[in-house]
């Protein structure tokens, strides 16, 4: 069903996007599972209307919070184009995950028994440009004599797998814990955090093979990084929305001016 991709069938264009390419506000944003777009050559990869729409197919509300964070923060944004069940750009080539035959409860009947051509297909195909597009951009940066905080946007779903998750944000990190840090020294003095949960590495954390991104981009060149993960209910319009990324943009401002007062050769610990 599912098939190799043929590079020509997939634009880069359509593979990564980038907004606000120069923004100046000492942040770069990704986002890994930005879109539910499946290739029409994959044919839905054999699912229906309402997996599609779901956590499986993509994060409800991550790209909508992220691009409102590039505006309001003046930051560059790279989200991916295709859906996380045809590449999941938060993992690497070599894992299961990167094109899972199962997510969560729901067989993938156009990612079972992909062989080694097909699985290359996708990576060359989808990966790579939204790789390149995060290097180029973080390299864009660093050559123009800034240090951008590194911050990716994720939502995750309440119940997973039958168990309901108790947190509504998560802040998650890699080895590199300063970002993340600061973030919570600062959620932990605003008012409107009150009202919500947010947890270090919930409910995920490296353990977990998530922090992809953050240990191929961020750690090496020695930028503060962080995952963020929304409850993806605190997503469900544009009120919430919009709600969300204010928050998030309070903290990372807060967390900006911590990390500013710190010595320069305070590096990732």
């Amino acid at each position: 069903m599912s098939g190799p991709i043929a590079l020509s069938e997939i634009n880069p264009s359509e593979a990564v996007e980038v907004l606000n390419p120069d923004g100046q506000g000492g942040f770069v944003l990704i986002c890994e599972h930005a879109s539910n777009r499946i290739p029409a050559a994959l044919n839905r990869l054999g699912l229906s209307d309402e997996a599609l729409s779901s956590h499986i197919a993509w994060d409800p509300g991550a790209r909508a919070v992220a691009a409102t964070l590039s505006r309001d923060l003046d930051a560059p944004l790279v989200a991916a184009g295709m859906s996380r069940l045809i590449y999941d750009c938060n993992r690497p080539p070599h894992a299961d995950s990167a094109m899972p035959a199962r997510s969560e409860a729901t067989d993938i009947p156009g990612n079972a028994g992909l062989d080694h051509p097909a699985r290359l297909a996708r990576t060359l195909a989808v990966y790579g440009p939204f790789r390149d597009g995060v290097a180029d951009t973080l390299d864009r940066a660093l050559a123009m004599g800034r240090l951008p905080l590194v911050l990716t946007i994720h939502s995750f779903t309440p119940v997973y797998l039958g168990r309901r998750r108790e947190v509504d944000i998560g802040i998650l990190h890699d080895s590199d814990s300063r970002l993340a840090d600061a973030m919570l020294q600062v959620a932990a003095e605003d008012d409107e955090t009150a009202t919500l949960r947010i947890c270090r590495n919930e409910p995920y954390g490296p353990a977990d093979g998530v922090t992809h991104t953050l240990a191929l981009h961020a750690v090496p060149r020695g930028l503060p990084n962080v995952m963020i993960e929304i409850r993806n209910e605190l997503l469900a319009d544009s009120e919430g929305r919009d709600r969300i990324a204010a928050l998030l943009a309070r903290l990372a401002r807060g967390a900006s001016a911590i990390l500013s007062r710190q010595p320069a050769l305070d590096k990732a610990g």
